[in-house]
């Protein structure tokens, strides 16, 4: 896997499809980085959102468009874990993190439109045993979210909300764009 493992202080991971991965992104992550004083972060590219549809872009695909967004930002880490957690589930994937992180504490980053889901994730309510929960805002979700079931769950002990700018980019928009076109 190529990262370090020694007397990490703090780790951030953002999981997904990224597909494709855009330039908010690549905003929030080197937001995070600085806000959090991460040591670095980790986009965690996953085969297939167990919520969703089937990936419209190739995993090898995804990664490499990952790669060269990421390209100037030496913090940033493209990985991929569901053949070595054989899982897609974030359960899985922070419980692994944890386990070769011991030393670290690990933010685990969301948008604030996927807090709104986040109870319908498997194991959702243990995955804050192993990380913390860090959402940033999205465009007309930001309000919700601090209604959603997850945070009237967990908390904000477990879950902190970043101000950050919101930038109004989304793989789906931009997978629409790419179908008008081609």
């Amino acid at each position: 896997m190529g990262l370090p493992k020694k007397n990490l202080k703090r780790i951030g991971v953002l999981g997904g499809t990224f597909d494709p991965p855009h330039l908010g992104h690549l905003e929030i992550s080197k937001f995070a980085i600085r806000k959090l004083k991460l040591k670095f972060l980790i986009w965690a590219v996953t085969k297939k959102n167990p919520l969703k549809k089937k990936s419209y872009f190739s995993l090898q695909k995804r990664i490499n468009f990952s790669k060269n967004l990421i390209s100037k930002v030496g913090r940033i880490k493209i990985e991929t874990y569901d053949d070595i957690v054989k899982s897609s589930k974030t359960i899985n994937l922070v419980k692994y993190l944890k386990k070769i992180y011991r030393k670290s504490e690990i933010f685990f980053l969301i948008g604030s439109d996927n807090l709104l889901n986040f109870h319908k994730w498997h194991d959702w309510k243990k995955i804050s045993n192993f990380c913390k929960i860090v959402v940033f805002p999205r465009t007309g979700y930001s309000k919700k979210a601090f209604k959603s079931k997850a945070y009237s769950y967990l908390g904000k002990q477990k879950i902190q909300f970043i101000k950050s700018k919101r930038i109004n980019i989304s793989s789906s928009k931009i997978r629409k764009n790419y179908l008008k076109y081609n």
